[in-house]
């Protein structure tokens, strides 16, 4: 019998809730200067692209509220911001390193994003705020439901959601193929860039959470069961990525 959505989210926890409230954090800290360098290489340079295909599906009108979670180094708020200048954006993300590496990135384009420093698993922002929320490239480090329903909390009522992240290949030797790769291109950026302790302890994780994440069709369906609608999911590179579009109904 196939397990149900909460069944899943249970499994990750008890898998990697350690890591979750332990670890991350330190490795943020540890890789917030290198990281998109080093998420450049381990795509083999497909990452610019990636972004520009996942950017082009936002859609956006002047003056919008966007909430970025997960915002990282700000990439994704920062290209908006270059698309509609109007736009009023925020960033919400665990990690101070990686947020002060993203208000320089900001500010070297004239560009002001609003930055909290928090859990993406309460949001510190009223009901029906933002027009916009994007989440990309963390999904897996997360109680996916959780952060969902946050989501959903915090977007008007027919406000847009827009998520890309690495997810679990559907078919099964694309899957073990992809994990190989990874586990291979986690060690050897750690080496290349000189990782710190903690990123070095977490180097089995980032394949394992690959492991027990979501395909595409998964993560569409969890999409509705937490109160989407109009869900379209698109998968890109073999499956190993994930680009998904959804309203608050």
């Amino acid at each position: 019998m196939e397990l149900t959505y909460a069944e899943k989210e249970c499994a990750r926890s008890r898998a990697f809730e350690g890591i979750w409230t332990n670890e991350l954090d330190d490795v943020f800290a540890d890789v917030a200067r290198y990281y998109d360098r080093a998420n450049n290489f381990a795509t083999l340079g497909l990452l610019n692209p990636l972004r520009r295909e996942f950017v082009s599906t936002i859609e956006l009108h002047p003056r919008e509220k966007v909430l970025d979670v997960c915002a990282g180094t700000n990439v994704i708020g920062i290209e908006l911001l270059k698309r509609e200048p109007t736009l009023d954006v925020h960033a919400a993300d665990r990690s101070t390193a990686m947020q002060e590496v993203g208000a320089r990135r900001a500010g070297a384009h004239g560009f002001h994003i609003k930055s909290f420093i928090g859990d993406a698993h309460r949001l510190p922002f009223p009901d029906h705020h933002f027009d916009v929320v994007t989440l990309q490239w963390a999904t897996r480090h997360l109680r996916v439901m959780e952060v969902l329903s946050e989501i959903n909390r915090v977007l008007k009522p027919g406000g847009r959601f827009y998520h890309c992240d690495m997810v679990r290949p559907a078919n099964p030797f694309v899957k073990e193929a992809y994990c190989l790769y990874l586990t291979a291109c986690v060690a050897f950026i750690s080496w290349a860039f000189r990782s710190g302790p903690a990123a070095l302890r977490c180097r089995r994780y980032f394949t394992d959470a690959i492991r027990l994440f979501y395909s595409t069709d998964e993560f569409s369906r969890l999409l509705t069961e937490t109160g989407f609608s109009g869900v379209v999911g698109k998968s890109v590179l073999l499956g190993t990525v994930a680009f998904h579009r959804a309203r608050k109904a």
